[in-house]
């Protein structure tokens, strides 16, 4: 009977510290944030906890924003590769979408025309599902000229205005080309370059969580 006993008092504390675990998961929604991108994104060299997505999940905690972050990179994606997934990425109901493609479309010497095209898809599949957009500008190599370049460069800046979307000029400012900060390409980041990318993301981010905030989502 003693031995009865002290197994009811044993599953009767479990039940309880499973209650108390469980009630702050169901308490608090997790708004998403959607990382798209390609393998600057998914973090191509690097442990998961190094990528940008994984580094700015800590901020976001550490900061008290109820957000989770899904990494929808994926390695030499394109814009056009984005354009196909949006529609499906959207089961996740993002309130907020960082869109970081392009890098690849540059190192090909795609068309602008269609860059801008599939970058203006995306950015409106977004705003349908009411998901909030942080543009992240890419640049082309100069192999293909330099009015290439600035074509492509210019695409971002212009569709910033275009939707009044939140822009961060370039993902990988102080980090491409910089030796220290980069795998042997130069474009890749390191783990010190996903620092710097993730402390850039998060200039642009906390201002977009913190109205967020202010009205609820």
């Amino acid at each position: 009977m003693i031995l009865r006993n002290q197994y009811f008092r044993l599953f009767f504390l479990s039940g309880l510290l499973s209650l108390s675990v469980a009630a702050p998961v169901c308490s608090e929604e997790k708004f998403v944030i959607l990382a798209l991108g390609d393998s600057l994104t998914a973090g191509f060299g690097v442990k998961e906890e190094d990528s940008y997505p994984s580094r700015l999940q800590l901020k976001i905690s550490a900061a008290g924003f109820p957000h989770k972050v899904i990494n929808a990179g994926v390695s030499g994606d394109t814009t056009a590769g984005g354009a196909r997934r949006i529609h499906w990425l959207m089961k996740h109901a993002p309130k907020i979408v960082i869109l970081a493609l392009g890098a690849n479309d540059g190192l090909r010497g795609f068309s602008v025309d269609e860059v801008r095209r599939n970058l203006e898809l995306m950015i409106e599949v977004c705003r349908k599902h009411n998901a909030r957009v942080l543009l992240a500008g890419m640049k082309a190599l100069p192999n293909y000229g330099e009015d290439y370049a600035r074509e492509f460069a210019t695409v971002y800046s212009d569709l910033a205005e275009k939707y009044s979307l939140d822009f961060l000029p370039f993902l990988l400012e102080g980090v491409a080309g910089e030796r220290e900060h980069t795998q042997p390409d130069g474009l890749h980041p390191v783990a010190s370059g996903y620092r710097i990318v993730t402390d850039l993301v998060w200039q642009h981010l906390e201002p977009m969580l913190k109205t967020a905030q202010r009205h609820g989502r």
